[in-house]
């Protein structure tokens, strides 16, 4: 690859490349030298002609640099690199006078054949030529001069074929060159295309002719003048009137001028919004989805800090699942798309209502002035909902059950909000739906359950009451198991069996997860060591074990004492895990994988900032939150979502699983794009140990290696 300076090509790669076999496909030695004698552009035969390696020479060096090297090379001898330096300046201001200048000279015993041409706004042209072979040097001439014609054709075409626009300006703001993409981006007639077209001139017809700039001309102007004047490579985007927004990326050359390229992002930018959309809003709804409605909570615990009364309201539908039940799920669909108008009708506009998944809402009232203007809210809303539905020729009657909280007396924060506003929701429910209730003090007996499970954890595990299941994870190309995820349960002493949805929140909170998930990394482990070679296991990790300092070191420790190979340990996380302190989390990541264990993230599309995090870390796996699975094979509103997290992790390298798939619709429809594996109880429930092996040893039979996938296993 040729060193090509940068201030004479676009930062686009194939660009690049384009014009680097350009100057390589010169048979001869070939420079740019800018009008201070700095180089600007050089090919591999210019240093070798020298006895010089490409490496040696670089763009912005001075002649100077240049005599210093080719004498230390043990060219010219007897000269001094000032005697050459000498030599060199009067060949090109010898040239600079008229037309091409042409030299013979010997240089490591062969003949070389020179031509300087200055060219105003460029610099002078070099051209080193191996002639020595040449019995007639008029011949080699003209073969030169043709060849010097083609290589400027060929020259013109590469930057032609940029796919970006591309302009010089020289130091007096005058037009070198631009290509076809520059003129046709700009709509630049041909007389503003030429050499020597003041820059001005340019920009007052883009001004003119529909590429007005949204902050105005003058604003614009003062950006590119400082621009310029830092003399500094910049990146700036331009929006315009029309619509069009265009990247520039500014490089200065060191003779004062500067080249740019010009790139139209409008549709980049556009898709780039959509995705941001979607990311942040419920695709069914378009109501704003949790990730949006936390960031909005975030916000308002602020406002609460500076004496404002903000209210939380949680509510889900009324017999909601006999609608779905009965009449489908494409009905359900249209329930929930109706009530969010309806909401969004009833709320304020500063107000935020949000659906948090099924059919659950939340919304985020205030500043209030107390609880009666909430009371007159929720009733507004419970009203609104319970009028009667007509779909698809069915008259439907919905109703809704309302939880509230307010700030700050329930709480400060917006997990305390939420959560004291789901405890009245539970009280509302409770108290014959289509009501709603406020958060009271009373309703802290659920803290005396969570009481018990805090106490209880520590005994349990002391206790032998853990354990672990494992849920196959199916490989859809080789349809067979290809990784059995760690499911952690508890069996309580006194209260039976806890719900990990229950006890791993409380776990973390208190600490508790750290020698919990230590448990259960050993204990999966330990079983995953006497299956097949081919069989993974996954474990989940909580936020919590990362603050830990000793995560890797028990990761190490428990591979070393179980024998489980690196490689066949899958890590699951959350986006959860990126928040709170994502440089140190993905150092710890990267030394995870350093170790060859395996990296997924885990309910992806739920959390806070996905594509950040894919871009942050090279994840192996995205699984795919089993709240975007449930609907498919109705009318699916989150099938655009799958489709597209399926095609980003196939673009960035990373394999893609389904969860909660239960349904042979869900099925085909998933790997219908290119899923790589399903989990769900279309093919297994976690199973227990034995339970387990057993599996994983059946369908390693060969009768069964080509059975059909929705056979259910187990």
């Amino acid at each position: 690859m040729s060193r090509v300076g940068t201030s004479t090509i676009s930062d686009n790669l194939s660009d690049k490349d384009v014009v680097a076999a350009a100057l390589e496909s010169m048979p001869y030695g070939f420079a740019i030298w800018s009008s201070d004698l700095r180089l600007k552009i050089f090919n591999r035969k210019y240093a070798a002609n020298f006895g010089l390696d490409v490496s040696d020479l670089t763009v912005g060096m001075s002649v100077r640099n240049l005599c210093t090297l080719i004498i230390e090379a043990g060219n010219y001898f007897g000269l001094k690199p000032s005697d050459l330096l000498r030599k060199l300046k009067h060949r090109t201001t010898s040239s600079a006078k008229g037309n091409a200048k042409y030299y013979e000279q010997v240089l490591r015993d062969r003949n070389i054949r020179s031509s300087y041409e200055y060219r105003p706004g460029l610099g002078w042209l070099i051209t080193h030529e191996d002639v020595t072979d040449a019995t007639d040097h008029i011949v080699a001439l003209e073969k030169r001069e043709r060849e010097l014609q083609r290589q400027a054709m060929r020259f013109e075409t590469a930057v032609n074929n940029m796919a970006h626009g591309l302009c010089m300006i020289d130091a007096d703001h005058k037009l070198v060159i631009c290509n076809e993409n520059y003129a046709a981006l700009y709509e630049l007639p041909e007389h503003l295309q030429q050499r020597g077209t003041l820059l001005s001139d340019i920009l007052d017809y883009r001004f003119e002719n529909g590429m007005r700039p949204n902050a105005g001309p003058m604003a614009f102007l003062r950006r590119r003048v400082q621009t310029i004047a830092d003399r500094k490579r910049a990146i700036d985007i331009c929006e315009f009137e029309n619509g069009k927004i265009i990247s520039v990326i500014h490089q200065p050359m060191p003779d004062g001028g500067w080249v740019e390229t010009h790139q139209d992002i409008t549709e980049q930018r556009r898709s780039e919004a959509r995705i941001h959309h979607l990311a942040r809003h419920d695709a069914l709804t378009d109501l704003p989805n949790r990730t949006l409605f936390n960031e909005e909570m975030a916000m308002a615990e602020s406002r609460v800090k500076r004496g404002e009364m903000m209210a939380v309201l949680c509510f889900d539908l009324d017999h909601f699942k006999i609608i779905n039940d009965t009449l489908g799920h494409g009905v359900g669909d249209e329930v929930l798309r109706q009530v969010a108008k309806r909401i969004n009708t009833t709320k304020r506009d500063h107000e935020t209502a949000a659906r948090l998944g099924g059919d659950e809402f939340a919304l985020l009232a205030g500043p209030i002035k107390g609880p009666t203007d909430v009371a007159a809210l929720a009733e507004r809303i419970i009203r609104a909902v319970s009028e009667p539905l007509e779909i698809d020729g069915h008259r439907v009657m919905i109703g809704t059950s309302i939880g509230i909280a307010i700030a700050p007396h329930d709480g400060q924060t917006g997990n305390e909000l939420m959560k004291n506003a789901d405890l009245a929701l539970y009280r509302a429910k409770g108290d014959g739906r289509g009501n709603f209730r406020f958060f009271e003090k009373g309703m802290d007996d659920i803290m005396q359950h969570r009481r018990m499970i805090e106490s209880g954890l520590k005994l349990g595990l002391t206790r032998g009451e853990f354990s672990l299941v494992f849920q196959p994870l199916m490989d859809l190309d080789k349809n067979r198991i290809s990784c059995m995820e760690a499911l952690l349960r508890w069996e309580h002493s006194e209260m039976g069996v806890i719900s990990p949805g229950e006890f791993i929140p409380i776990a973390e909170e208190i600490g508790f997860i750290v020698p919990l998930g230590e448990w259960v990394l050993t204990e999966a482990c330990r079983v995953a060591a006497g299956w097949p070679e081919d069989i993974s296991v996954a474990v989940n990790l909580s936020p919590v074990q990362f603050k830990s300092q000793r995560l890797l070191e028990t990761v190490q420790r428990v591979l070393r004492e179980t024998g489980l190979p690196a490689s066949r340990l899958e890590l699951e996380i959350t986006e959860s895990v990126m928040i709170s302190d994502s440089e140190q989390t993905v150092e710890v990541l990267h030394a995870l994988r350093s170790l060859g264990v395996r990296i997924s993230m885990d309910d992806f599309g739920t959390g806070y900032s996905s594509l950040s995090y894919l871009r942050s870390f090279p994840f192996d796996k995205i699984k795919i939150d089993r709240s975007f699975i449930e609907d498919v094979g109705a009318q699916d509103a989150n099938m655009e979502i799958i489709k597209a997290v399926i095609a980003l992790g196939r673009s960035l390298g990373m394999a893609t699983t389904a969860e909660g798939v239960e349904t042979e619709a869900q099925l085909d429809a998933v790997r219908a794009h290119g899923c790589n594996e399903i989990q769900g109880f279309l093919f297994s429930r976690p199973l227990v140990e034995k339970d387990a092996l057993e599996m994983i040893q059946a369908m390693a039979a060969p009768k069964l290696l080509n059975a059909p996938l929705r056979q259910k296993a187990g």
